[in-house]
């Protein structure tokens, strides 16, 4: 299949991620130089764009078609930049896409009010459409992201969590605001009820596969290839799906010693490659793997109603590649 993927959607975005470059930049557009270097210092670090492209493609196969789709997709990285600054201060993550996170060059206030700023900067872009059900869409995602990470802030640590509390969080946290990019799309498109909500469905399923995929690269990637260390959410003491399935399947000898590394105070390579078989002798990695691709398959069939198109064809590789990708 793979020419590969990550090849197949850049022929078909190539012009698109040219425009909203241009865009992100003129519609920051903050009052105070120190915003700006703040917001850039994120915002231009080589992200992919995933969710301006979704909103962008989801409002095309749907038949929009004027170009304000370009600049109305700004939204949905202003959305995720500011929700990365505000999670790398509450994590206290050193690093972010490869480079120093922003609260270590700047104090943690002014990211946080950096974050905030975005949020606004989101919100008065999605005024410009003038349609109520946009605006509440993304108020609605501003909302159960904020709670999602207030949810996992409060169970940091727990030991027992269960799938279903983490699949709550990962929804709140990653699925929202890829299923509001898509539904956004099919609105601004002023799309029949059927289609938004068939674009909404694909969004949830997407973005859900995608969390779960990076859950995965948590403990099959390299440094290099995440652009942050291996193990980050183990060390911050988040548990996700290869941990809580290994956990319950694990031996009582076993489980005991994943639980004790998991709680150490410092961090052992040694011990962290050791849980790694661990996740895959007890099934957790293939058990993530499994659900993530039941997310895509199900994400690609939202699809089935549309007529077959460039837009339609990107959605689909889109929805292969975030099981696929290597970062």
């Amino acid at each position: 299949m793979t020419k590969g993927i990550k090849q197949s959607i850049m022929e078909i975005v190539a012009e698109d991620l040219e425009k909203v470059e241009i865009a992100l930049e003129q519609n920051l557009n903050p009052n105070v130089e120190l915003v700006k270097k703040i917001a850039s210092h994120l915002l231009f670090s080589g992200g992919k764009r995933l969710r301006p492209l979704l909103m962008i493609h989801s409002a095309r196969l749907c038949g929009y078609h004027n170009g304000f789709e370009i600049q109305f997709s700004t939204i949905f990285e202003y959305l995720h930049a500011a929700t990365l600054l505000h999670d790398d201060v509450v994590d206290e993550a050193a690093v972010r896409r490869g480079k120093k996170a922003a609260h270590t060059k700047w104090s943690a206030p002014e990211v946080v009010l950096t974050g905030d700023f975005l949020l606004a900067r989101a919100l008065g872009i999605a005024a410009k459409t003038k349609e109520p059900e946009i605006i509440s869409v993304i108020a609605k995602i501003t909302r159960d992201m904020s709670q999602g990470e207030i949810d996992q802030l409060a169970k940091k640590g727990k030991l027992d969590l269960s799938e279903q509390e983490y699949l709550e969080i990962i929804e709140r946290k990653t699925a929202v605001l890829i299923q509001g990019a898509c539904q956004s799309g099919a609105i601004l498109a002023a799309a029949q009820k059927e289609k938004e909500a068939a674009l909404s469905q694909y969004g949830f399923h997407l973005g859900m596969a995608f969390q779960m995929a990076d859950d995965l690269l948590d403990y099959t990637a390299s440094a290099k290839e995440l652009g942050k260390n291996p193990g980050a959410d183990m060390r911050e003491g988040k548990l996700t799906l290869p941990l809580i399935h290994s956990l319950a399947n694990a031996s009582v000898e076993d489980g005991k010693w994943m639980k004790d590394m998991i709680a150490a105070p410092r961090f052992n390579p040694d011990d962290f490659e050791k849980l790694k078989e661990k996740l895959y002798e007890y099934k957790g990695i293939q058990y993530t793997k499994d659900r993530a691709q039941d997310h895509v398959k199900k994400a690609k069939a939202c699809l089935n109603g549309f007529s077959d198109g460039q837009s339609k064809q990107l959605l689909c590789l889109i929805a292969d590649y975030s099981i696929e990708r290597k970062v």
